[in-house]
């Protein structure tokens, strides 16, 4: 057995029939590091409490403090597959605590040693102690993006205003790749948006006037949903998405204390989707408010724009469907084109 191996408290001599009647058991404790350590399942601290030994490679281990505390003997060692195996002789069980890459090396061993046949093999049991809650990769988000924003010369310069295009530029990717359908590509780009979310709150930090976290930017946006959804968190009642939306415009008339249902909408979108939220405001307001009169293309576009909010349909979506549909035509003409050219 080598240095690191647990020779304190080795396994009993295996003869042949011992190892073939009791081989012993092997448990591979793992753990999420986006779980306090000490929070473990019960099943985790009852094989603990159970084994003969308990073995860790990583003496800084973040969970070995609180094992120890629980009043397990916890040996700093990394033993091979093989002298693993003699550990669990005579019936048994040696609990492994797996450091943050897995042990692939010790398991490697094992499936080798298994695949030898000659070995009375102990039982392997992998045992996740603790599991991620939904949302733990967006720690990871965090800390990758506080490391960049240390250590990145370009993202260590970046400002609000000078990530502004970026994020319109993401916003419509997202919208392209819904309207595509493409379900990957739907989900990188939502990748993409979530990222100028946490960079924005990242550099917000840095603020020396008024700096917030991505915490904060998170607990206000649930203060939102909760406050602005009284039918599911309040007493009030709503069967209809009619009715929730007329919860969501009362609430937020209440936060913003708005004086004109135009207000909040802001003037820099795209035209029909800035003329569609003006004809929605106004109908969802059941104010009638005739349409400007005037002579032109933009008036025009106007009240088509108008006219298909009345009837439900986006109307940017609808021109960029149409659009879609000339980008097609065009490049067919342009194969057409070019094949006559070669004949030619």
């Amino acid at each position: 057995m080598n240095a690191n191996s647990p020779e304190a408290t080795p396994g009993p001599e295996r003869t042949a029939p011992d190892a073939a009647v009791a081989p012993g058991r092997i448990i591979l404790l793992t753990t999420s590091h986006r779980v306090a350590p000490g929070l473990l399942s019960w099943p985790a601290w009852q094989a603990l409490h159970a084994a003969d030994q308990v073995l860790c490679a990583d003496g800084t281990h973040p969970q070995l403090p609180y094992l120890r505390e629980a009043g397990i003997t916890v040996a700093e060692a990394s033993p091979a597959a093989e002298e693993l195996v003699d550990a669990c002789a005579g019936g048994r069980t040696v609990v492994v605590v797996a450091t943050g890459e897995g042990e692939p090396v010790l398991t490697d061993g094992l499936a080798r040693l298994a695949g030898t046949g000659r070995i009375a093999m102990p039982e392997l049991e992998l045992l996740p102690a603790s599991y991620d809650l939904p949302g733990a990769r967006l720690l990871d988000l965090v800390q990758v993006m506080d490391r960049i924003r240390a250590e990145c010369p370009w993202s260590s310069r970046q400002t609000h205003k000078g990530l502004a295009k970026y994020g319109i530029e993401e916003a419509y990717e997202l919208v392209e790749a819904i309207e595509e359908g493409d379900r990957d590509e739907l989900r990188e780009e939502l990748g993409d948006v979530l990222l100028q979310v946490v960079f924005h709150a990242r550099i917000a930090e840095d603020d020396l006037e008024s700096p917030f976290s991505v915490d904060d930017v998170a607990a206000g946006i649930v203060d939102k949903l909760i406050h602005r959804h009284p039918h599911v968190f309040g007493d009030e009642t709503a069967t209809t998405p009619e009715e929730v939306k007329a919860h969501w415009l009362r609430t937020k008339a209440v936060e913003k204390q708005r004086t004109s249902v135009t207000d909040g909408i802001p003037l820099g979108q795209p035209g029909l989707a800035l003329a569609a939220k003006l004809s929605s405001r106004v109908r969802t307001a059941g104010l009638d408010v005739p349409l400007p009169a005037g002579e032109g293309v933009g008036y025009d576009l106007l009240a088509l724009a108008v006219r298909a909010e009345e009837e439900g349909i986006d109307p940017e979506a609808a021109l960029r469907v149409a659009a879609r549909t000339y980008r097609d035509v065009v490049r067919a003409a342009e194969g057409h084109r070019g094949h006559q050219e070669k004949d030619a």
